[in-house]
């Protein structure tokens, strides 16, 4: 066969298939098309409606040199649409549509990008300044990072979070708190201690979960290790600080005093049983509830020789 019969034969085809599609634009009957394009087979189907090359007839050819530009223009708009059918968007569309994609999947979707973490920018500082992050603050801005999570509470109802910790820690926390997350663990709140002028009673007070704090220790002159983003404190009214100060007990917060006594159980305890104990000592933190001379039950801390690593200062 000569090329240009080969090329004749390859235009003949074309026109076949162009006339179907005017067909089908004007209203005319072309179902097999359609339903080849539609289904696996559609090659086959296509293949077996295309007339062989001996058989092609001049009415069949001189359809297409009567349409009009309009129609020919016409027909590329719906092959364009038909295969539109085809794109990949246009198929997840469709599968969300028929709940082929499940809530868990597409929840599994959102929980990445609702869990991140980001440096402290001027909208994030402008809500620390003079806070947490105070005047004498002597950790730079650059080594804080902010957290989003999700966090759930009690009755298992999903709540976005915030927290600031130093970057050291800022991956393994996001990681802790998202495993928590994914386990239906009660955080009841996880909020900038700003939302309370970084006041550490009053966010304890309202069990409130939180990091960084430039402040001293209670009771000492001692920078804290929340000063450094360096500490976590979870659950805080049901996990609270105890220490005896001048044969007094101290209880923070003080509204905590009900969950004192570590042999009752309540909601939101924390003991070596817990999986928040378990996540935190896991990724080499120290829990304050292990302490001899005090118990701080919501306290999680990086350990003394880790942190001179990174400041040799401290």
């Amino acid at each position: 066969m000569t090329d240009r019969k080969k090329i004749i034969i390859r235009l003949q085809m074309t026109i076949f298939l162009l006339a179907l599609i005017l067909g089908g634009c004007r209203g005319e009957e072309a179902p097999a098309v359609t339903k080849a394009r539609e289904t696996p087979a559609a090659k086959e189907t296509l293949e077996s409606e295309m007339p062989s090359s001996s058989g092609e007839t001049k009415e069949e050819t001189s359809s297409l040199e009567d349409a009009s530009e309009e129609d020919l223009s016409a027909a590329s708009e719906e092959s364009v649409q038909t295969d539109a059918l085809t794109d990949p968007a246009s198929q997840r569309e469709e599968m969300a549509e028929s709940n082929e994609i499940t809530e868990e999947s597409e929840s599994a979707m959102k929980i990445e990008e609702i869990f991140y973490i980001t440096p402290i920018t001027d909208e994030i500082f402008a809500r620390i300044e003079g806070k947490s992050f105070k005047a004498d603050c002597t950790l730079p801005r650059e080594d804080l990072r902010y957290l989003h999570v999700l966090h759930k509470d009690l009755e298992g109802k999903s709540h976005e979070g915030e927290m600031i910790v130093n970057y050291h820690i800022a991956e393994d926390v996001l990681d802790i708190l998202k495993q928590l997350y994914e386990a239906d663990y009660p955080i009841e709140k996880i909020r900038l201690v700003d939302e309370y002028d970084a006041d550490d009673e009053r966010s304890m007070a309202d069990n409130n979960s939180s990091s960084f704090n430039f402040r001293t220790v209670s009771y000492s002159k001692n920078l804290s290790k929340h000063a450094r983003g360096l500490a976590v404190d979870i659950n805080t009214l049901y996990n609270p600080y105890i220490k005896t100060v001048d044969g007094q007990l101290s209880i923070e917060p003080a509204n905590g005093a009900p969950y004192v006594d570590r042999t009752k159980e309540f909601p939101y305890k924390i003991d070596e049983q817990d999986l928040c104990y378990q996540l935190f000592c896991e990724k080499g933190f120290e829990w304050g509830g292990s302490w001899t001379r005090a118990k701080d039950y919501q306290h999680f801390e990086i350990p003394d020789e880790k942190i001179r690593e990174w400041y040799p200062e401290h």
